[in-house]
């Protein structure tokens, strides 16, 4: 499929602090840049149901442009979140995590008999684990879709907890 004609040209900019120091260290390097683009947009296609929502939109096309943009920016947080586990486990929770999140996962999810530190690694697996993901030592790291899942759910029980602590409250 070629360049069709009067379209301008892309200019990609990857967001990385890479050393580039061969064509082939570049190859490889935009190889693994568009893995991890592949591994976000398909985690937003099937978690997020945006084909559905395409689909029923009877109004203007500003809606869907809106519902993209936010599904753009909470892809990139649970793609950001992912890196991290993987990078920086030990970094603190507080650095991809509200202190809502967290208070809701140390209620919610029983922390491991070895858990003795509290770092974003941590927490991140407890995220994983509201759904399916065990966490036993042969898993390997919970990936974007897995992520996105249970993040969702987790903002949902943040929501309920904030309301219910409101009534309670009052």
């Amino acid at each position: 499929m070629g360049r069709r004609k009067n379209r301008r040209k892309i200019d990609w900019k990857p967001l990385n602090d890479l050393t580039v120091g061969s064509r082939t260290e570049a190859i490889e390097k935009l190889e693994c840049y568009a893995f991890e683009m592949e591994d976000r947009g398909a985690s937003i296609r099937s978690s997020s149901r945006a084909a559905k929502l395409r689909s029923r939109s009877s109004g203007p096309a500003q809606r869907l442009t809106n519902l993209i943009s936010l599904f753009c920016i909470l892809s990139w947080r649970v793609f950001w979140m992912t890196m991290l586990n993987r990078f920086a486990p030990d970094a603190p929770p507080t650095l991809a995590l509200t202190a809502t999140e967290i208070g809701v996962l140390e209620r919610l999810v029983n922390d491991k008999p070895k858990a003795s530190q509290k770092t974003l690694s941590h927490y991140l697996i407890k995220i994983a684990r509201l759904g399916r993901y065990l966490a036993v030592a042969s898993d390997p790291p919970p990936g974007n879709t897995v992520m996105w899942r249970r993040l969702s759910r987790l903002t949902d029980i943040a929501l309920g907890a904030m309301v219910g602590g409101e009534f309670v409250d009052n």
